[in-house]
């Protein structure tokens, strides 16, 4: 019989166990050459720093590919009127949401108190100079596309990549060479991403030793803490904001819709993948009355552009990594962090790693060091199972209200749904 294949989250627990180990046993060598400049200084610093440099490598590429390709196949749904706007209203503004509530908790509950990281930064520390809100729209928007993307202002790359993708769908036929050709990016992209994730327990294993050798086995702690908060968050957009939305749109009794969503998030969080949950999630729509014309466009769109449990995790991860710091978020850092949170969940893929990869842009946006990726990376399956639940939760949501709002849910159905 076949021996299953473990899969890369299982790799990526090994590489982290096996990481702690050794950064505790490294404590324990004694101070000089092999430990500090072969050990430390040198291997594990070349395979830890090289990791982030490929995720890095990785951020302009994935946000202007996937987000134009994303933004080119919408354009085919423009003729579904008001439930394409209702539909993306309802997702952008959800997300919104979800980050504020993320950054705000944050704040609040400081996961990242108690832990102090700041002399791991290489070099002096800047922090970005505050600016006023208006300049901060104002810098969303990209004067030279090329120079953007090659100084990496993720903002500008984002804005471009929208107005670059409406285009190429307003221009109908003459575009679809193109939109064939950001396709083929875009999966060429993604496989780059999946080729760097296939050494993330490397990587992990080389972050992680050099973390627990300099700081200690209370920065876990501090890790636990901020899973903790996202936990908290995820609990409070589906339990108070997307409930609430639901019982308000359309006064359905919510209790059905948890009771047969309980199905759904039994795939979501065994399978992290919300594209995984789609037949499941297509299923109790259809239980619950929704109409197919309704559902079938919901459901496979809220996969691509609705990623509110991501934003949620990337707001707290975005607090808790200044926090190490020992960084004073300004608000001009806090709404780079919203508005990258809110942009980059258009067209994020449902790739592995992908989630590592678009919490880079929000750290770059705001101006945080990427180092404190190394924190969170090897927890990010659990981070996943939890955000990936809330996504698809918000997709099915969105479905039953815009559903309602158009008169194509059996009410009858979905109240004596059991």
């Amino acid at each position: 019989m076949q021996k299953k294949k473990m899969s890369l989250a299982t790799y990526i627990f090994i590489g982290l166990a096996i990481g702690i180990i050794i950064g505790f046993l490294l404590k324990q060598m004694p101070e000089g050459t092999l430990r500090d400049t072969v050990l430390v200084g040198g291997i594990i610093k070349f395979l830890g720093n090289g990791f982030i440099n490929l995720i890095k490598m990785m951020v302009v590429p994935l946000v202007f590919c996937s987000l134009s390709y994303a933004v080119c196949e919408m354009s085919d749904v423009k003729k579904l009127g008001r439930i394409s706007a209702k539909t993306i209203s309802f997702y952008i503004i959800t997300t919104a949401v979800a980050v504020i509530i993320a950054v705000i908790l944050g704040l609040a509950f400081k996961p990242g108190a108690g832990l102090d990281m700041s002399q791991l930064l290489q070099g002096e520390y800047t922090i970005p100079e505050s600016k006023p809100v208006v300049d901060t729209f104002l810098d969303m928007l990209p004067t030279n596309p090329i120079q953007a993307m090659s100084e990496g202002n993720l903002l500008q790359i984002i804005v471009f990549a929208l107005f670059f993708g409406v285009g190429v769908g307003l221009i109908g036929e003459k575009g679809k060479p193109l939109v064939n050709i950001l396709g083929a990016l875009n999966e060429c992209v993604l496989k780059i991403v999946t080729v760097v994730m296939n050494i993330a327990p490397i990587g992990v294993c080389a972050l992680i030793a050099n973390t627990v050798f300099s700081v200690g086995l209370e920065s876990l702690v501090s890790v636990a803490k901020m899973i903790g908060v996202v936990a908290v968050g995820m609990l409070i957009h589906s339990f108070i904001v997307y409930s609430g939305l639901l019982k308000v749109l359309t006064g359905l009794p919510v209790k059905n819709f948890l009771k047969q969503y309980a199905t759904v998030a039994s795939v979501t969080f065994t399978t992290s993948s919300s594209n995984a949950s789609l037949p499941v999630s297509m299923e109790t729509m259809e239980k619950l009355g929704v109409d197919k014309s309704i559902y079938s466009f919901t459901l496979p769109l809220g996969a691509t552009i609705n990623m509110d449990g991501t934003a949620i995790m990337q707001g707290v991860a975005a607090v808790f990594i200044a926090q190490v710091y020992g960084i004073d978020m300004s608000i001009h850092m806090i709404l780079s962090v919203i508005l990258t949170a809110v942009l980059a969940s258009i067209g994020t893929a449902g790739a592995p790693g992908v989630g590592m990869i678009t919490l880079a842009m929000v750290l770059e946006s705001a101006g945080l060091p990427l180092d404190g990726i190394a924190l969170i990376i090897g927890f990010d399956r659990i981070l996943d199972m939890m955000r990936t639940t809330v996504n698809v939760m918000g997709d099915c949501v969105c479905s039953v209200i815009v559903a309602n709002s158009e008169k194509e849910i059996d009410r009858e159905k979905f109240i004596n749904c059991k």
